[in-house]
């Protein structure tokens, strides 16, 4: 199948388009670059933004399939811009919706159950506490009734492709960077669960999905865990890290756990990869000096977008 991957440059689509490299699809990548400096994968590029619908039409036209991961991404990078926020992640997915008629994979977040007890499936109601939370929950309702299938992943962690850049904002990441650098991590509450995912694990289900017929909602995770157990089993891997729990509330209200029985049985969604294998995948780059300056805003979405809000966002438009 002809299969156009937007924001095939990014965490997640860099391992759905070495994916696709390997398989009997045509793979064909649209992105702005926002992260990177360069795109070397051996594969059809196209420099383009979202926005621009000139330039983006004439690859829906080509595509069979559309796997749909140009957003920005996470509620500090989406804050720093709320109109251009909604631009690049609702109302470019509402003109993808009335300009492509073939399949859709989109990418949505259980950040749109905001913070509700009990563990929560594909009916439970939403609560979007965040621009980006608004942002995806409003797409996925442009998607509705359509060759589209949604899936609403949980927090991504570990290691992807070896081209794209890693994401340090995220909590694994995040804690797995701090223990390494300083010895010493500071959990603020760490009560919230959070529903997490590799990353690969995410690009395996979309892989697995383009050709099928299912529709629909799915969330995708592979374990719920509290953020100060989370500090712990990260200890497993630094055994002379010292855990401080504060009783300070942090800024962060989300707090959900989710299932993906739906996936499981509908999909045959089986996460493989294990949140310790993602803590070691990110310890053994630092541990070699693969990552070389962990301070760069560019592992970061919403430190890189402060800097560079004007000059990315705004031209690339």
């Amino acid at each position: 199948m002809r299969v156009l991957v937007v924001g095939g440059s990014g965490y997640v689509g860099g391992v759905v388009t070495d994916l696709l490299l390997k398989s009997q699809h045509q793979a064909r990548v649209y992105d702005a670059l926002f992260y990177e400096e360069a795109y070397r994968k051996p594969v059809d590029f196209i420099y383009g933004d979202v926005r621009d619908r000139e330039r983006l039409k004439p690859h829906l036209d080509w595509a069979e399939v559309v796997v749909w991961l140009a957003a920005l991404v996470g509620d500090p990078a989406c804050a720093l811009n709320p109109d251009i926020s909604l631009e690049i992640n609702q109302e470019a997915v509402k003109w993808l919706a009335q300009n492509f008629k073939g399949r859709i994979i989109f990418m949505s977040t259980c950040s749109v159950y905001g913070a509700r007890d009990g563990v929560l499936d594909e009916s439970s109601p939403t609560n979007p506490l965040s621009v980006y939370a608004v942002t995806k929950l409003e797409a996925e309702r442009y998607l509705e009734n359509r060759d589209a299938v949604i899936f609403r992943l949980g927090t991504l962690f570990g290691v992807g492709d070896l081209f794209s850049r890693i994401r340090l904002d995220l909590v694994v990441n995040t804690l797995v960077v701090k223990a390494h650098r300083t010895g010493k991590l500071q959990v603020f509450g760490g009560d919230q669960f959070r529903p997490l995912l590799h990353v690969s694990d995410a690009a395996q289900a979309v892989f697995d999905n383009i050709a099928t017929k299912q529709t629909g909602i799915f969330n995708l995770h592979k374990q719920n865990v509290r953020i100060v157990d989370l500090a712990y089993q990260v200890r497993n891997h630094f055994p002379d890290l010292v855990i401080e729990q504060m009783e300070r509330k942090f800024e962060d209200t989300r707090n959900y756990r989710v299932s993906s029985d739906k996936a499981k049985n509908i999909l045959g969604f089986n996460p493989l990869r294990s949140i310790d294998d993602g803590i070691e995948e990110v310890k053994e780059l630092l541990d070699y000096g693969r990552l070389k300056d962990v301070e760069n805003p560019r592992y970061t979405n919403q430190k890189f977008l402060s800097i560079s809000n004007s000059h990315i966002l705004r031209e690339c438009k």
